[in-house]
Formats: structure tokens, C-alpha cells, sequence
């Protein structure tokens, strides 16, 4: 008879820290859960949407820090301490992102389950100043699938909120 596989190093729970759309939470995690999944089923905010759970679809962007990440690949721990901000934490009140605006106002989506990611990504994408061209857009935007192949909305949707200042 096989002895008792020991429990693996480091699976504890450990509490964390952080700052979620400008709000302090603390909370106690797996070492091993997902910043994705500490999102969704922790906080309650399902903005942010489990496509592949493998980084390619680009459907659970957030930023961490002003900065793009993939959520689902992204340890929950790994963000103690740090600012996230998800898509429902663009808008002011009432008042929408103007990337979110814009998204609207190009008919960026079909579906809208990528959505989110899309506009988390566009979002950084204005910061970085990656607005220069249709073309740089679609390349700095290439790891955001949209199955429904809204692109051209979606190129639209950056270069008008570039254009009118997104990042507010």
C-alpha cells in the first residue's frame, strides 16, 4: 500500500491585501488561486470573464498597477499590496470611461463576453501611446480574441477614445 501523498509545499491559505478599483480588501486565499478567480468568486466582481484559463483570449485582462495583466494567469498573491483595477472600476459613478463610451458609440461588441478585456486593454493601450495607426492599434490589441470578429469596431472604438483623450 502506497504511502500518503504529503500535502503539497506552499497550498495554505494566505491573507492579502490589496486595492480593488480604489477600494482596500483584505483577503484570505489559496496560494495557488488565480487573481481571476479571486476577483469573481471572492469580490463579487464578474466584469472580467474566464475564457481559455490560459492567457490566450485575453477575455480576463485587468490592470495591476496602471499596468495590463492577464488575470487567469496572474497568482492572487502575487498582487498583495498593489492596485487593481478591473472594468467596473472604469467608470466614475454614472459617468463612463470614455473607452467604454466609445464602445458603444462604434459598436465594438457583438456578444460581449470579450468585451471587458477589450476595453482593459484598450484602455492601456492609449496610456502606453500605442494610438498612432490602425495598424499599431491591431498589433498592441492582437492578444484580445473576439470571436464574433468586431475588430474593425473595435479599432474604431480605440482610435476615438485616443483621439478624445481616454485616459482620464
Amino acid at each position: 500500500m502506497a504511502a500518503p501523498a504529503p500535502e503539497a509545499a506552499g497550498n495554505s491559505p494566505v491573507e492579502i491585501g490589496l486595492v480593488v478599483n480604489g477600494r482596500a480588501e483584505r483577503l484570505r486565499v489559496d496560494s495557488r488561486v488565480t487573481l481571476l478567480d479571486a476577483l469573481r468568486e471572492r469580490l463579487a466582481l464578474t466584469g472580467s470573464k474566464k475564457g481559455c484559463d490560459r492567457g490566450q483570449c485575453g477575455a480576463c485582462t485587468v490592470h495591476v498597477d496602471g499596468r495590463r495583466v492577464l488575470s487567469c494567469l496572474t497568482l492572487a498573491v502575487a498582487t498583495a499590496g498593489r492596485r487593481v483595477t478591473t472594468v467596473e472600476g472604469l467608470a466614475d459613478g454614472d459617468q463612463l470611461h470614455p473607452m467604454q463610451q466609445a464602445f458603444i458609440d462604434c459598436d465594438a461588441f457583438q456578444c460581449g463576453f470579450c468585451t471587458s478585456g477589450q476595453i482593459m486593454s484598450a484602455v492601456a493601450l492609449v496610456d502606453e501611446g500605442h494610438t498612432h495607426s490602425d495598424d499599431e492599434i491591431r498589433e498592441h490589441m492582437s492578444g484580445n480574441i473576439c470571436r464574433c470578429g468586431a475588430y474593425d469596431n473595435i479599432v474604431a472604438a480605440v482610435r476615438t477614445a485616443g483621439r478624445d483623450g481616454a485616459d482620464r
